[in-house]
């Protein structure tokens, strides 16, 4: 056979990729033809994509040859895919086409282009949202997802032109772009030019008959809401009448949790933070955040829930931070250890376990996997060529080094892995090598170390990603990172490291080595687990009743889907692994990455300091959570959701909500009669909540998040539509109106507050408190939306729920958090000090000095505390407390802040 493309031809990406599932299948031949070529004989204008049968006969319709590859590929044909097909022929190219003709030849952008396409990505995302499946005809790809990913690809490649609130179709297309097949034709077709590639193609094709006549207007269209079945009305209506009695009964609690047979067991682990850094936003949403929206998710369902997480404490990181602050490793991790925990708290995190890996288990769980490896001959002993350091006369792990990456380029690779790429790098394979402690080259020496095989242990572990995959709700990035891994084949990895502060590696001839942290920093969790209950293994060798949910940042994937299955399947004692591995990509800040040392960005502890609430910080973190690719945190941004999403469209009308029942009705929830449309709008906030259940079973945190502002919006409208504070000084009929509209608001808002419990727990409290919520409306999501507060139930206080966010706030904000305007700050703050009377020097300060100062603080306040709470001396707290005053006063004028007088007690 003999494919005909041409560059720049859109269906061309199409029929690369279905090629790409029939390999191997039957040999092909790929053919490149100017656009103009007439490579069909019997057609009278040049058609390109075409596929040469065997036979002599031609294809040339792009559904036609991708129909035929999948079909040579065992795929049988089905009506729902040829339906697509026909859409995409009918409804989507028409559109399509215009939208890339005016974008790529004429130059337009935004609206002018999304306009045009924008009522079909909403179908194909309500298609995928309502049949809950990953594809368009079901769970696995058909012609029609790589028919409709080629056409799409063009456009929304660009993340502008693929909306926000349009989850679904979102995960789709970045599903599809990350397989293999997909991922060569885009590299094929468009190369390095993206988009311009394709336009010496279209300026040859005529201007879309699909433009003309259509009515120019910058007035936005109307969103549509779903159609609905009579069916489906129906059945929200009886969901709705059954109300609060047909939910499941309050499941008990356990302490210790521990599964039980016969129910969902779900146990969730967020990747162990480094114990000697201060997270920033970025690795608060991608592990923890996350973890925690899941975990409350799955508690609110009454899943048997266990979310873990603590401080991976040993390891190079670990030694590097002590000797820059002069203390022991233990110290470091002790310090260290409390600030996370309180951050992680201040944040609002749920874990039921915040535990470390400094333990005697964590020492038994190692050494016990490591054995029953030894034994079974997964481990080599090999000489390494290692980098010592002359200058520090100690062999260099591999995080005291820095240097080129040999696969990237990156300039700032560690010795272990390069951040920019990902890969994983042998120390001395970098190029121009640095020892990180004193910045001299380190030199070339050997030294014997241990070797876990995985080649050896490639095979089991192929066998169980075909077993755990399919079905599975493995993130597309991770998926991909594995696969890229396996392609290329495992390699045997070092274990062992020449290091004083870690696992003890127990074998003859090693006693002076301990374990490489990135081998046993996931038994971390194994032993965190046996910290909280010396009956662990009841979730941690139990794969056939526990369902292993864990959340991390794209770096950590190897880690978690290849070393530690590997690990745990050649121990041979039946150790749970992971079910679903949700892999985030990264957060930036701004337009750069955060920087502790260059004073970038908002870090775990600066956030308390803003004056901005945690449930704002968690919502906004969830936002933008980086799901299917990069994003980046904005204060201009920020304010913009807080003003528009939180306080105009959420806040706005849970307020309004309660409030009318306080105003109108003296704070009871009024009678309600339902009309044709009221019944309409309890179908459309089920079908909302049905597919915020389905987002979130599937792990899609941010895209759920839309549906809880979706459901507020429909709730603004139908208020503004129905004015009930005209129609409750009406007629007795306006008046029975104003009661069934505000009825119906007050308990959609009371449906918020449980949906939004798992992103803001605060505010869900709030709402729950204001309305006197029932208890069980307060612990058990429903799957149905039902009447939750019936007529005569009495409602409590309502107040507002969010604050404005003020431009003068933010941009003060973005200055402080911004690095390069530091010192300038710092400089104007002292020179406009509001209160002259106490005179101080002002020196500029060090973003390395005031992080020193802000721990010693810390530390002296913990002093305190213990100090207190032990009710020691006056005279000795007194004299820690003048200790504490002195360092914030430190402190003060190192941030350039003005003194504050002290205050005197007030006389009673």
């Amino acid at each position: 056979m003999k494919l005909f493309v041409s560059e720049g031809a859109p269906g061309t990406l199409s029929v690369l990729a279905a090629a790409g599932w029939a390999q191997g299948r039957t040999e092909l031949l790929i053919s490149t033809v100017g656009p103009e070529e007439c490579v069909v004989p019997f057609l009278t204008r040049p058609k390109v994509p075409a596929l040469q049968l065997d036979s002599g006969n031609y294809l040339f319709s792009t559904s036609a040859i991708c129909r035929y590859f999948f079909l040579l590929s065992g795929w049988e044909q089905d009506d729902l895919t040829n339906q697509w097909l026909e859409w995409e022929a009918t409804e989507l190219q028409p559109a399509l086409s215009a939208a890339l003709y005016y974008l790529v030849v004429q130059g337009k952008k935004g609206e002018d282009v999304l306009g045009l396409v924008r009522r079909a990505l909403t179908h194909i995302d309500h298609s995928l949202s309502r049949r809950s499946c990953p594809f368009l005809a079901g769970e696995t790809e058909s012609v029609a997802d790589i028919v409709l990913w080629g056409a799409l690809y063009p456009l929304l490649q660009d993340p502008a032109y693929l909306p926000e609130e349009l989850g679904a179709l979102h995960s789709w297309f970045q599903t599809l772009s990350s397989q293999e097949p997909c991922q060569r034709a885009t590299e094929t077709v468009l190369k390095q030019q993206g988009i311009l590639a394709l336009r010496p193609y279209l300026q040859k094709q005529p201007q879309s008959s699909f433009l003309e006549g259509r009515a120019i207007s910058n007035e936005p269209e109307e969103e549509e809401l779903a159609a609905l079945s009579e069916e489906e009305i129906a059945m929200a209506l009886a969901a709705w009448e059954k109300g609060l009695g047909s939910l499941p009964p309050l499941r008990p609690k356990q302490n210790p949790v521990l599964p039980v047979a016969g129910e969902r067991n779900v146990l969730i682990t967020s990747a162990l933070p480094y114990v000697n850094n201060v997270p920033h936003l970025g690795n608060i949403i991608g592990c923890v955040l996350s973890a925690d929206v899941f975990a409350r998710y799955s508690r609110l369902r009454q899943w048997n829930t266990l979310y873990l997480c603590g401080t991976d404490e040993y390891g190079t990181a670990t030694e590097t931070k002590a000797m820059e602050e002069g203390l022991t490793p233990q110290e470091i991790c002790d310090k260290y250890h409390v600030i996370h925990a309180d951050i992680y708290r201040w944040f609002n995190i749920s874990f039921d376990i915040f535990g470390r890996t400094t333990t005697p288990q964590q020492t038994e769980i190692t050494q016990d996997i490591f054995q029953r490896l030894w034994d079974r001959g997964f481990v080599l002993q090999d000489t390494v060529e290692q980098l010592r350091c002359e200058h520090c006369a100690r062999f260099l792990a591999d995080r005291f080094v820095e240097g080129v990456c040999p696969f990237c380029g990156y300039e700032e690779a560690r010795g272990d892995q390069c951040d920019k790429c990902g890969k994983l790098i042998n120390a001395i394979e970098l190029k121009k090598p640095q020892c990180k402690v004193c910045r001299s080259c380190p030199v070339v020496k050997s030294s014997r170390h241990l070797f876990l095989d995985l080649p050896k242990l490639e095979d089991r572990l192929e066998k169980w990603l075909e077993k755990t995959l399919p079905g599975s709700d493995w993130t597309p990035n991770s998926r991909f990172i594995i696969r890229s891994w396996l392609r290329d084949g495992l390699k045997p990895r070092c274990i062992t490291r020449d290091l004083k502060w870690g696992t003890p590696v127990p074998l003859k001839g090693f006693e002076d080595k301990v374990f490489y942290v990135w081998f046993d920093a996931t038994f971390g969790y194994l032993s965190i687990t046996a910290n909280y209950t010396d009956q662990w293994e009841r979730w941690w060798k139990n794969p056939e009743q526990v369902d292993l949910y864990q959340f991390m940042a794209k770096d950590n994937v190897p880690f978690h889907g290849l070393v530690f299955p590997c690990s745990v399947l050649g121990a041979e004692d039946n150790y749970t692994l992971v079910s679903h591995l949700i892999a985030t990509e990264y957060l930036n800040y701004e337009d750069g990455k955060f920087s502790k040392s260059r004073g970038v960005g908002v870090f775990g502890d600066m956030a308390q300091d803003t004056g901005i609430p945690s449930d704002i910080w968690r919502f906004y973190l969830l936002y933008i959570r980086p799901e299917g690719q990069d994003s980046a945190f904005s204060w201009t941004d920020m304010l913009l959701k807080n003003n528009s999403e939180l306080l105009n469209n959420l806040g706005n009308f849970i307020n309004r909500a309660g409030m009318f029942v306080s105003k109108f009705f003296g704070g009871y929830v009024p009678e309600m009669v339902l009309t044709s449309n009221d019944q309409r709008l309890l179908a459309h906030v089920a079908l909302e909540l049905q597919h915020y259940h389905q987002l979130l079973e599937k792990v899609r945190i941010r895209d759920a998040l839309r549906s809880i502002l979706t459901i507020s919006r429909h709730g603004n409208q139908y208020i503004q539509v129905n004015e009930p504070w005209k129609r409750i000084k009406g007629s007795e009929a306006d008046r029975q109106r104003a009661g069934t509209v505000t009825g119906l608001a007050v308990n959609i808002a009371a449906l918020l507050a449980i949906m939004l419990q798992p992103y803001m727990p605060t505010v869900s409290s709030m709402i729950a408190a204001q309305l006197q919520l029932p208890p069980p409306a307060c612990s058990i999501l429903p799957t149905d939306f039902l009447c939750t507060l019936p007529a005569g139930h009495q409602i409590g206080t309502i107040s507002p729920l969010f604050q404005k966010l003020e431009n003068e706030q933010i941009e003060s904000l973005r200055q402080r958090f911004g690095g390069g305007q530091l010192e300038e700050s710092l400089a104007l703050k002292a020179k406009v000090s509001p209160k002259p009377a106490i005179v101080e020097t002002v020196t500029i300060a060090r973003p390395q000095q005031i992080q020193v100062l802000m721990d010693e603080v810390t530390k002296q306040g913990n002093i305190v505390r213990e100090l207190k709470a032990q009710k020691a001396d006056k005279n000795q707290v007194a004299a820690e407390v003048a200790k504490l005053l002195d360092l914030k006063k430190q402190l003060a004028l190192a941030e350039g802040k003005p003194l504050e007088t002290p205050k005197g007690k007030k006389k009673k």
